[in-house]
């Protein structure tokens, strides 16, 4: 295995790139700690195939360096990385028996047959394909394929990384849960390196221990699952992860007080010195209907089963919330208490409070 740096890469797809936008991925300096779980997040055009193709040596970039272990590799072509890659469909072979599937990538490097023959059936045996061994791949239903292909990936002891992409696209969604809690318990039994790309935040958030968010070709927030959905650092963090995602809400500023719908919102705490675009962030878990509190009408209430997820009117402004239990039938007039602990401000994009007594 190995610790990956990333140093002050950009790419650009274009020959003379000139302005920021031209550059589908722009400055990004970031460590992969050898060993690691960790996770590429982000909707589908935000840079993050581009990074993976960088560090699997498929793009050089335009400018930085990828190193492994303090080696730059920046110029090395994928053969010579020592990497194993998953991709969003399963990269085996049909004509095969699952056991010769696996066995590829070790009999291709002359290793020893014993060692094959035990290396292979101690992954199977991981990914509960051990009674499948002599059956045709052809056969297979996808998910089972899918497990062929993370089993290619995972039965090299000498990778620096193992690298997925996408690898629970084909997947049946009642199987994924059972995919992903394979994953994480593979990772947590052989401690390699591993690099999940997704859009899914669930996929992500249950996968990684580190979770590293993209937008727009920049990392907006490095962080643990925890961290990233109690605190977001940016409010494309706080809309993008949650489901229902972060109530980002329009907001003014009088003596260093916060005012939404022309009502005052107490804070975590602090505001920083500066000006710009200011807005209020609040999750629909930290919002609930109260005594008294900013008048709302309620638009809408839909009961997604664990509980209700509520949609409020302030003034042109709708506000999620989750609750339980009865409630208030839709066009009724509520109000709304936003929990002062979790509700931050954001200015320009970037959180601007500091909470009182440590982050909640």
């Amino acid at each position: 295995m190995a610790t990956i740096t990333l140093s002050d890469l950009r790419h650009s797809y274009m020959a003379q790139p000139s302005a920021p936008e031209d550059y589908a991925l722009r400055q990004v300096d970031l460590t992969w700690e050898d060993g690691g779980a960790y996770a590429l997040l982000g909707p589908s055009g935000c840079g993050k195939s581009t990074l993976l193709n960088i560090i699997s040596g498929l793009l050089i970039p335009s400018q930085g360096r990828v190193l492994f272990d303090d080696r730059d590799v920046t110029a090395l072509p994928t053969d010579q990385r020592n990497i194993a890659q998953v991709f969003q469909f399963p990269v085996i072979y049909d004509t095969m028996s699952v056991y010769d599937n696996l066995a590829f990538p070790l009999r291709n490097r002359g290793v020893d047959e014993a060692r094959v023959k035990a290396r292979v059936h101690e992954i199977a045996e991981m990914l509960d394909l051990g009674d499948m061994l002599r059956t045709r791949a052809a056969g297979l239903s996808p998910d089972n394929k899918q497990k062929i292909s993370m089993g290619r990936g995972l039965v090299r002891e000498d990778v620096n990384v193992v690298m997925f992409d996408e690898p629970l696209t084909v997947i049946d969604p009642h199987l994924k849960w059972q995919l992903r809690s394979k994953l994480k318990e593979l990772h947590q039994r052989v401690r390699a390196t591993m690099i999940y790309v997704t859009h899914d935040q669930t996929e992500a958030l249950t996968f990684a221990d580190q979770v590293v968010v993209m937008d727009a070709g920049e990392i907006v927030q490095i962080g643990t699952p925890v961290e990233l959905f109690e605190r977001p650092e940016h409010v494309f963090v706080g809309h993008f992860i949650g489901s229902p995602g972060m109530n980002i809400l329009p907001c003014e500023m009088r003596g260093g007080a916060a005012f939404f719908a022309g009502s005052q919102v107490p804070l975590e705490g602090p505001v920083s010195a500066g000006e710009g675009l200011m807005q209020i962030g609040v999750r629909p878990e930290n919002v609930s209907l109260s005594n008294k509190g900013l008048p709302a009408t309620l638009r809408k209430v839909s009961d997604i089963g664990r509980h209700l997820v509520l949609e409020a009117m302030v003034g042109d402004e709708a506000v999620k919330l989750i609750a339980r239990g009865d409630v208030p039938p839709e066009g009724s007039q509520v109000h709304l208490r936003f929990d002062p602990s979790y509700t931050r401000l954001y200015r320009d994009g970037h959180i601007a409070t500091t909470p009182r007594g440590g982050t909640p």
